[in-house]
């Protein structure tokens, strides 16, 4: 891995009406790098990732709280090529009469849907086909976003986000909603992205971490709990302190399952 991170994060502290909602020391991603951010409800990961995205501003600091590759000041375009996010909000501001290929291509403009389809080059759409083809959405192509299940416009949404290419793919919650047969197909799916693109997996449930996530941030109250390889994380002992309950850890061909 290089020396500079992906993204850092340095004494990044968000505040909502007077109180302190989120702060990281140092936290920094890494090029290639597949990790999973592990924590209860309200423990500050939605937060964390609109630090990364910029949808969340922290504190003003003498030094740059949040780094782009070394980058204290950045264009939020330039970023959008670097990484790309999947999340609830993300979803339910998608649930319109827009097809699933505007969706895909609406990722090169940062909008919802196209507005000026004369901007929409033959490379883009290349690309938009090849990654129809890939998430295996290419049958739904003219379908619109309110008329697919979960699994289906979330798959959309990942083409949206991997129209760059970038460096980083974030997702926020992946199997949130599905059912046992969505969840199956969308963790086997998160697999084969892990091969093409470092990955980030923001969940409260353990069994979303997939085989080749090789560490975990755990989140507890606003700050980071702990940070280490998954082996040494996904403990019984670990779990238990992390969501205040008693906790038992089955561990399965890479896979884990929390009792």
């Amino acid at each position: 891995m290089p020396d500079t991170p992906l993204i850092e994060l340095r004494d990044a502290e968000v505040v909502r009406d007077g109180r302190t909602i989120l702060h990281i020391e140092r936290l920094a991603f890494h090029e290639g790098e597949h990790v999973a951010i592990l924590g209860p409800n309200g423990a500050g990961k939605s937060t964390l990732i609109g630090l990364v995205t910029r949808d969340v501003r922290p504190l003003a600091r003498d030094e740059t709280p949040v780094l782009l590759r070394g980058a204290a000041r950045w264009d939020l375009f330039e970023a959008r090529r670097i990484f790309g996010v999947v999340s609830d909000t993300l979803q339910d501001d998608h649930r319109k009469a827009v097809t699933v290929r505007d969706v895909v291509l609406s990722g090169y403009f940062g909008s919802i849907g196209l507005y000026r389809r004369g901007e929409v080059t033959p490379e883009m759409t290349a690309r938009g086909e090849e990654l129809l083809a890939h998430l295996e959405i290419e049958s739904l192509a003219e379908r619109t976003m309110d008329t697919l299940s979960t699994g289906e416009a979330r798959r959309a949404l990942i083409g949206r986000a991997l129209v760059h290419d970038p460096a980083l793919l974030v997702l926020d919650e992946p199997t949130h909603g599905l059912d046992p047969a969505g969840t199956y197909h969308f963790l086997a799916l998160i697999r084969r992205l892990a091969k093409r693109s470092a990955l980030v997996i923001v969940t409260h449930h353990v069994s979303d971490i997939v085989p080749e996530v090789d560490r975990v941030v755990m989140l507890q109250d606003g700050g980071v709990f702990r940070d280490g390889p998954k082996r040494e994380l996904l403990t019984a002992a670990a779990l238990s302190s992390l969501y205040g309950v008693p906790a038992i850890i089955e561990e399965r061909d890479g896979w884990y399952r929390l009792w």
